[in-house]
């Protein structure tokens, strides 16, 4: 196996745009201090998807995307709960359980979620395969948003739980302002030419690194 190119950032990094296509996030440890916080192109959403691959042997419960609002500390929120094989999406701080859902430990594993503003139904999909849709809240998203991985926000950018961080890896993490079709996230699933999140674009990604996040070149990791 290749070596992994490794950059370490111990402090905070200025922000910056920049093509992580290739690149891997790496939360290589449990606390409550570090995460990574990306900075959204667009602060008035009605609707969203919100597709990553994620990597980890974590059995207990773990935040996977957190988005706030000076509005609502839960304003996006996908998280994996202690028991096996659930789920909670949340939406402006309403909150729905997925049940049986097949989250496979050790392996790479694509997630994406959904929300339509117009009807508060929320979706989730696991390596392609649909939940049921279940309504969740309806309307739109305005506020200044803060979006963290690694972290999940009790507050508008605060109140982490080291119990619920997230250690493992983390690649090709998009958002856009639209429910993806079907079709549409299978390509994700399958890396065919999709396009890249309109909100969250992985390959133009503005992003600061708070911690101890490794930014891994991929070379060697199957994804």
């Amino acid at each position: 196996m290749k070596s992994l190119l490794i950059v370490m950032v111990l402090t905070v990094c200025e922000a910056a745009s920049e093509d992580l296509t290739g690149k891997i996030l790496n939360f290589p440890r449990e606390n409550g201090r570090d995460y990574v916080k990306l900075i959204p192109t667009n602060e008035m959403l009605s609707a969203i998807t919100v597709c990553l691959r994620s990597f980890t042997d974590l059995k207990r419960s773990h935040s996977l995307f957190s988005m706030s609002t000076t509005s609502f500390f839960d304003a996006f929120l996908i998280f994996k709960e202690d028991e096996a094989n659930r789920f909670q999406l949340n939406v402006k701080n309403s909150g729905v359980t997925m049940f049986e859902q097949e989250y496979k430990l050790s392996t790479w594993q694509s997630v994406c979620a959904t929300w339509d503003g117009k009807t508060g139904l929320v979706q989730l999909w696991l390596d392609g395969r649909p939940s049921a849709r279940k309504y969740c809240t309806d309307g739109t998203l305005t506020s200044n948003s803060l979006i963290m991985l690694g972290q999940e926000q009790d507050s508008h950018g605060g109140r982490f739980d080291i119990k619920q961080s997230f250690v493992g890896m983390m690649g090709d993490v998009h958002m856009w302002n639209l429910v993806l079709s079907p079709c549409e996230i299978q390509r994700y699933v399958e890396d065919l030419n999709y396009s890249p999140g309109n909100v969250i674009n992985w390959k133009a990604l503005n992003y600061v690194i708070s911690g101890k996040i490794l930014v891994a070149d991929k070379s060697g990791i199957h994804v």
